[in-house]
């Protein structure tokens, strides 16, 4: 496509979709909604009116933006916001992409505490904000705490929660570090699970944070290191809700019965995969 020359948004439509056919399994929609952030116009407008033109300099940012969609860079990025759990959050490459599947532990922590009035919740690895804020927002009274090692996702999740009206404290910390002597009802993580060894790092996850996806040589070590130490920083009748790789819930489970937890559980994400382990406190 020629730079600087209009064209109108049917055909930047069918371009980018050639553009991107090879790129992504949605090639028309990443199409449509990377229009629409180069004209500033809702994707409704995009599909209803293909007939309207786009100025030259929108030409150019919409080219722009597939380019960089078809080297693989997320949509989210190129958007700067993603959608979870009914909240619009901001996201950098400095933080992990919220996925779908893990709404699931939202899910799980509001069942696991439903009936505790103004329980404390702990969020290891918050990156966005996206389990904390949720939580925070379905239960205002929710004392919610959120870490994060990283100084530049504490800022986006910081952003997030502020834009979104939610207190919500944030905390840089290696895991437990800087949590002293405090105890929760529940302590939840979606933390690196990923082998370091699996090919997806260098295509479809190679414009993501590592250090939110790498979890060693297995796959888990971050597990490990959090169910190692969650016992002290549980109440007498609290949970640890962790998510996992889909192959991993027989390990992740004896994990936790090294560490001694009981009512030990594997959850089922919507496509019926291991996904996540609930284990009460050690007793």
């Amino acid at each position: 496509m020629p730079r600087s020359a209009a064209s109108n948004f049917g055909e930047l439509v069918e371009w980018g979709c050639g553009e991107l056919a090879l790129a992504s399994t949605t090639p028309r929609l990443d199409t449509e909604l990377l229009l629409a952030i180069a004209v500033d116009r809702p994707r409704s407008v995009i599909v209803g009116f293909p007939e309207l033109v786009a100025s030259p300099g929108s030409c150019d940012r919409f080219r722009d933006l597939v380019q960089e969609r078809a080297r693989g860079v997320p949509l989210a990025y190129l958007s700067g916001k993603k959608e979870f759990y009914s909240l619009q959050l901001g996201v950098t490459p400095d933080t992990l992409v919220p996925r779908p599947e893990t709404e699931l532990l939202v899910d799980q922590s509001l069942k696991l505490l439903a009936g505790r009035h103004s329980a404390s919740v702990v969020e290891l690895g918050t990156g966005s904000g996206a389990i904390a804020l949720a939580l925070k927002y379905e239960r205002p009274d929710l004392d919610v705490t959120a870490v994060d090692s990283s100084q530049a996702a504490l800022r986006v999740a910081q952003q997030n929660a502020a834009r979104l009206g939610l207190d919500v404290r944030f905390l840089e910390s290696i895991w437990f570090n800087a949590l002293g002597g405090e105890r929760y009802d529940l302590i939840v993580a979606n933390p690196p699970y990923i082998a370091s060894c699996d090919p997806h790092f260098r295509t479809d996850l190679r414009h993501e944070p590592r250090t939110a996806l790498d979890g060693g040589d297995d796959g888990l070590a971050a597990i490990r290191s959090i169910l190692a130490g969650a016992g002290a920083y549980l109440k007498k009748d609290g949970y640890v809700l962790l998510e996992h790789g889909f192959d991993q819930g027989i390990a992740v489970a004896m994990l936790a019965r090294e560490n001694c937890f009981a009512e030990i559980e594997v959850c089922l994400d919507l496509n019926g995969q291991n996904r996540a382990l609930i284990a009460q406190a050690p007793r």
